[in-house]
């Protein structure tokens, strides 16, 4: 199965998010409100919508999880992280190897 990677705006995200509030007591379920709202906006499927009504209810605190912001400020760290572990690894390697140099210049 291939795996599309489609952005939305952030605008029709929110205008979903609360469409589905709005239309859900006319549906019989809210996965049936989220369907019709899928459809009349031209979104890929039901369960995009869905995951952004969950995140919305996350950033909303009705619903335990990890916020937007939360997971924005964790990839910066994991990014920072991971640089700060290649320019450590390069300074290793550029110690050891003056390190060497020296000695071999003592021993001559």
């Amino acid at each position: 199965m291939t795996r599309r990677s489609q952005q939305y705006p952030p605008e029709l995200r929110e205008r979903a998010v609360r469409m589905v509030a709005g239309v859900t007591p006319n549906y019989e379920s809210q996965w049936a409100a989220m369907g019709a709202v899928a459809q009349k906006l031209g979104v890929g499927t039901a369960e995009t919508v869905r995951k952004w009504v969950r995140q919305a209810e996350v950033d909303a605190g009705a619903r335990p999880g990890t916020t937007t912001e939360e997971s924005v400020e964790l990839k910066r760290l994991k990014r920072e992280n991971a640089e700060l572990r290649r320019a450590n690894e390069i300074l290793k390697t550029a110690s050891a190897f003056f390190a060497s140099a020296e000695l071999d210049r003592r021993l001559k």
